[in-house]
């Protein structure tokens, strides 16, 4: 046998460590994500057994019961001068409920209370929550369409609140009996509203809440100093309110991160094998 060649570990606790190896990375990559992971675009929601009379109140510490989601806005796909420049990217979403009504509060930071829209030039703030009619089924976001009509909650600092039906931009309808209330705030610089309806209504052109199906939702912001209205606004992604039984399946970071574990433990098994083959090989060389 040649000297000065330092021996390797023995086969059996080559394949041991590579094995360990591949378990830690497998398991650390599967489990933190599954701990931690909320399926995406989820809005949970509190459930206050009583009236919530204290959640109609934007500022509430019931609210605190709620977990906050931050939902990102962006410019909304529209022929308006400048649609592309809007100026909120971002707001703040709790929801909750009771047995008998949904609750949404939606936040947002903006220095200026633009609540004057007297002239050509001035615009107010405002905002809306859409939903789906038929629940059953996502219609396009932009305002929905024929065959799937949206329910748009929408509210303006200059105005008040007002329940709109529509199916696909441009087509809006305002409902003579409004069916939601909106209660607002001005907090360290943010609007704070809360939206809260019926979980279902006798109507068949307004949303009805029922609670074995999630709900999609997405929202709209409208800062009125920077010239924000009509189609020039920051519009949100579809989310989701979980009424139903639950995700049928992990969330979809478990997914991406359980996959990206099994290719590193993959990695990881062929590479130990291959050092291990080319330590046989050496000591088969030798004399």
């Amino acid at each position: 046998m040649a000297e000065g060649r330092a021996a390797g570990p023995p086969p059996d606790r080559t394949r041991a460590l590579t094995a360990a190896l591949a378990v830690v990375v497998l398991a650390s990559a599967v489990l933190a994500p599954m701990v931690a992971g909320r399926p995406a675009n989820q809005i949970p929601i509190h459930h206050d057994p009583g009236e919530g009379a204290e959640l109609a109140e934007p500022t509430s510490p019931e609210w605190e019961e709620a977990p906050p989601v931050t939902v990102p806005l962006s410019s909304a796909p529209s022929s308006v001068p400048e649609a592309d420049s809007t100026s909120v990217p971002r707001a703040a979403v709790r929801a909750a409920r009771t047995d008998e009504r949904l609750f949404v509060r939606f936040s947002w930071g903006d220095a200026t209370a633009d609540r004057n829209a007297a002239s050509p030039r001035t615009f107010a703030d405002a905002a809306a929550v859409q939903f789906p009619v038929n629940t059953s089924a996502r219609p396009p976001i932009a305002m929905g369409s024929t065959r799937n009509a949206v329910n748009v909650w929408y509210w303006s600092a200059s105005e008040g609140s007002e329940e709109l039906l529509a199916g696909g931009a441009g087509s809006t309808t305002e409902f003579r009996n409004a069916s939601v209330e909106v209660t607002t705030a001005r907090e360290d610089g943010r609007w704070v509203l809360v939206y809260a309806r019926d979980l279902r209504t006798g109507s068949p052109n307004r949303t009805s809440i029922a609670l074995e199906r999630d709900v999609d939702v997405a929202f709209a912001v409208w800062n009125g100093s920077n010239m924000e209205r009509s189609g020039r606004k920051a519009v949100s992604e579809w989310y989701h309110l979980p009424f139903g039984p639950g995700p049928q399946g992990p969330p979809y970071e478990t997914i991406l991160w359980t996959v990206a574990g099994l290719a590193i433990a993959v990695v990881a098994s062929v590479t130990g094998a291959a050092v291990f083959r080319s330590r046989e090989q050496e000591r088969g060389d030798e004399p």
